[in-house]
């Protein structure tokens, strides 16, 4: 009886031996994270569930579920739809495509795997550069009876610029075209002529058969004139540990932790590089330098941290350092710099209109920053640069940005991590483009804020009044310059120093080189509200009159000025009734087409959601609306 409970034991430690051997073994693997692109129907999903399925990662109740899917929402007839172990949304099985990004983890003995399933509609560009953004690898399909399409170009661009530098070119559906050479040869040829310009390292073209396997584990018999490896086996070799070799330490700082007095420590994933205990660091806005003390770990502490592992660095000085900055090697810093050129991907169905402001988000840091110069769009037919004033859905251009304030960054060439941004909108908080860092700006290197020693109080205190920009919007000839006009009067009378900023007299100067499209408009009230502000650092109460029809523009302009100091006022008139007045003659011109852009025609007005002042002037004297806004800053103290 000892005998055997003693066999027992050593087949259970036997048992631990080798899990831990095999857990160990997957640990050392290396990790390959790709992505599947291309247009529509093109075979993506499938081509996922045929690598699962055929590396034998379903379990025997999901190979159960989805044959029975396969009944219900299937495309194959009788056999299975592998794209449903990957389209989960019931939308994405209601209609035969991919909406979201799907992500999938399989393993074989030489590599361990992340793949992400990216859309092939346009509408959903955001996800296949979401997918794209940290892929090694982009294999992208392309149906052989379709050959190169837009969506191919715009994929493969946006692999490019996202840093992707390797490509599988997979010509799909080849059973549908009789396994032909020919095809295959000419889609190769053309994918590489048009591809030359992106910079890959590699393109490997395979044939393949998604639906049957053809080529995606192993070599086919029915493509006996391509020697080339299997989808799996280039996978499986492909090179990219080089790529990742001496690169400088970045570690962005995610989160300070402080459980204790005795512990203070910096949270954060490696982006590049490795540091070790009582090794050199820099904080990267302030350049002070300091020592690594600890690196803490949940399981203990280490010698050594390196890219991809999450850490806690406790340093040897008190320096200061937070959410937002970085800690990198002495030797190699990052940028830092409030302006910067890049190349901006647009998502929105709302275009890009340079001079707005958005919140620009980095991997821990975020900044309201604005587009100060478009300077050209890339064609993605031909790649070439083509002169715009906007970015539409889906495409992509080279712009330069001016941030609210610096931060720490390095060119996307360098380090796909440190190097990337998110833009989305102040309003809707939609993320509405993704960026990749070219170069800093340094033309405002040499210049700084001079300190001044008289301040805006002693300014406003020497007038006796406390200073305000009055920003009056409303369509035109709801009556907002009368109301501003005739209130300026009162102001005056009562002895407060003002002045009014009327939408039609700056055009006349400051504002003249500017039309009435929406780019001209959204620079038209960036000029404008710098303007107010200076006037109110004056201690001056300033007067807008202007229509400035977008909630964004408006919302720039308050964040502008000092807390409080920005008063929004909305002469609420209908359409019909600025309509009849139309004093300057210019509705009835826009409603027969003499004029465009004009608000509230052929251009939106965008109403406040909540105006500090709300006046409606409807039946109702311009002498009554002033004295309704007096009281209001009579009664919070700005007169």
């Amino acid at each position: 009886m000892l005998t055997a409970n003693t066999a027992l034991l050593r087949e259970d430690d036997d048992a631990l031996v080798d899990i831990r051997d095999y857990v160990a073994g997957q640990e050392n693997k290396g990790l390959l994270r790709f992505l599947t692109c291309g247009s529509v129907d093109d075979g993506k999903s499938t081509l996922i569930g045929r690598l699962l399925f055929d590396t034998k990662l379903i379990f025997e109740d999901q190979l159960a579920a989805l044959e029975n899917d396969s009944r219900k929402h299937g495309t194959a007839g009788d056999e299975i739809d592998f794209a449903l172990l990957v389209d989960g949304l019931e939308a994405e099985r209601e209609q035969g495509i991919t909406i979201d990004v799907a992500y999938r983890f399989f393993s074989t003995p030489r590599r361990k795997f992340i793949v992400a399933d990216t859309p092939g509609h346009e509408q959903y560009t955001r996800n296949m550069a979401t997918g794209a953004s940290t892929a090694d690898v982009a294999i992208v399909l392309v149906d052989a009876r379709q050959g190169i399409l837009p969506q191919t170009r715009r994929h493969s661009m946006i692999a490019s610029l996202l840093g992707i530098r390797h490509i599988v070119l997979a010509v799909n559906k080849i059973d549908l075209v009789g396994f032909d050479e020919a095809v295959f040869e000419r889609i190769a040829a053309e994918y590489r002529e048009f591809a030359e310009e992106l910079g890959f390292t590699t393109i490997q073209p395979i044939p393949m058969s998604a639906r049957y396997g053809d080529n995606v584990i192993r070599s086919s018999g029915k493509t006996p004139w391509y020697d080339g490896p299997s989808l799996l086996e280039h996978l499986e070799t492909v090179d990219i540990e080089a790529e990742a070799e001496g690169k400088p330490f970045r570690f962005p700082v995610q989160y300070v932790s402080r459980p204790n007095l005795d512990f203070r420590g910096f949270s954060g994933t490696v982006a590049a590089g490795s540091i070790g205990v009582g090794e050199r660091v820099t904080v990267a806005k302030s350049g002070k330098q300091t020592r690594i003390r600890r690196i803490v770990t949940q399981d203990g502490d280490l010698e050594v941290a390196s890219e991809g592992q999450a850490v806690t660095l406790l340093l040897e000085d008190e320096v200061e350092l937070s959410r937002g900055n970085m800690l990198v090697t002495p030797e190699a810093r990052p940028h830092v710099a409030d302006q910067f050129s890049a190349t901006l991907v647009w998502f929105d169905e709302k275009p890009l209109l340079p001079g707005r402001s958005y919140i620009l988000r980095t991997e821990t840091d975020e900044v309201s920053a604005t587009v100060s110069q478009l300077k050209h769009r890339r064609n993605i037919n031909n790649f070439a640069e083509e002169a715009a004033t906007s970015l539409d859905l889906n495409e992509v251009g080279l712009c330069n940005f001016s941030l609210q304030a610096p931060i720490a960054f390095d060119a996307f060439s360098d380090n796909r991590t440190t190097g990337a941004f998110i833009l989305i909108d102040r309003l809707t908080n939609a993320t509405v483009g993704a960026g990749m860092i070219q170069r800093p700006l340094r033309r405002a290197a040499n210049i700084h804020w001079q300190a001044l020693d008289v301040t805006r109080q002693s300014r406003a205190e020497l007038k006796h009044q406390k200073p305000a920009v009055l920003w009056f919007t409303g369509l035109s000839g709801s009556g907002k310059s009368t109301i501003a006009s005739l209130l300026e009067k009162k102001l005056h009378a009562a002895g407060r120093h003002t002045y009014v900023l009327d939408g039609d007299n700056i055009r006349h100067g400051l504002n003249r080189d500017l039309g009435f499209t929406d780019e001209d408009r959204v620079e038209n009230i960036r000029r404008v509200a710098e303007t107010a502000k200076l006037m109110a650092d004056a201690g001056l109460i300033v007067l807008v009159s202007f229509i400035s029809p977008f909630r964004a523009e408006r919302r720039m302009a308050r964040e502008l000025m000092n807390e409080g100091e920005f008063v929004e006022v909305f002469v609420d008139t209908p359409f019909e009734e600025c309509a009849r007045r139309d004093p300057k003659g210019l509705y009835a011109k826009a409603l027969n087409g003499e004029i465009q852009n004009f608000t509230g025609v052929d251009s939106p007005y965008e109403t406040p959601e909540r105006a500090d002042i709300h006046i409606e002037t409807t039946a109702r004297a311009p002498e009554e609306l002033v004295d309704e806004v007096e009281a209001w800053l009579k009664e919070r103290g700005y007169c």
